[in-house]
């Protein structure tokens, strides 16, 4: 058994013009709306995820020991631990 489409055919349909169109004083058949959201969508909250929190630190503990080598190093080349 073949299912009917929402929507009508355009060739049964009455006050149709042939360009697809409708007459000022008419109105078009109703069809199916698909816009919208069929779900709620779930509320998103502004925290920082745990994940992401350690991703962070474990960047900035990164960030940090590369600028004390840096330093270590620049030091070492002036001299100063002569």
């Amino acid at each position: 058994m073949t299912v009917q489409p929402p929507d009508p055919d355009p060739a049964n349909t009455p006050d149709l013009e042939s360009g697809g169109g409708v007459r000022p004083d008419s109105t078009p058949p109703d069809s199916a709306q698909t816009a919208g959201l069929s779900e709620h969508e779930p509320r998103t909250s502004w925290s920082f995820p745990p994940t992401g929190v350690a991703t962070m630190v474990v960047i900035g503990v990164i960030v940090v020991v590369f600028v004390a080598i840096a330093v270590l190093l620049v030091l070492d080349i002036v001299g100063v631990f002569d």
